[in-house]
């Protein structure tokens, strides 16, 4: 049994924006030579979850309306207001309290089965990094485990 560990970079370009990584992925399991096994594959980001879906436009569509719902870039966010925040703050911070708010309802990461040396997906099923902030460089970590 083999342990592999990887990591996928990439820049994403807006709030909401779903970046289809499957076949990112399907190339380190390639590259790593499992052909049976498990894969882990984790956001190193507060603000960009990994999730499992179908890559059909009306559905993304629909996907970021409901996420906009759940926590809208118009409320106010404590977490927004520097006047009073002390901790986890860098040079260029911004008001992304909508981002995080988005967050708490996806999730982080997804473990996923390997067999005959790629991904065993559904028919449409599809790997996306969805950026809930705004456009910044962002990293994937993979776990790769198997034979």
């Amino acid at each position: 049994m083999k342990i592999i560990k990887y990591a996928i970079n990439l820049k994403t370009v807006a709030t909401l924006d779903f970046v289809d990584v499957t076949e990112k992925i399907q190339e380190k399991i390639k590259v790593a030579g499992i052909v049976n096994g498990i894969i882990n594959i984790q956001s190193l980001h507060t603000t960009m979850a990994i999730l499992v879906n179908e890559a059909e436009p009306l559905l993304i569509s629909d996907l970021k309306k409901s996420l906009e719902k759940l926590a809208p870039q118009t409320h106010q966010y404590a977490h927004d207001n520097f006047k009073i925040r002390t901790v986890n703050m860098c040079d260029d911070e911004c008001d992304n309290g909508h981002a995080h708010a988005k967050a708490i309802h996806l999730p982080t990461s997804v473990m996923l089965n390997i067999s005959k040396g790629g991904l065993n997906l559904g028919r449409w099923q599809r790997v996306f990094a969805v950026e809930l902030d705004r456009s910044r460089e962002r990293q994937i970590s993979l776990v790769i485990i198997g034979e």
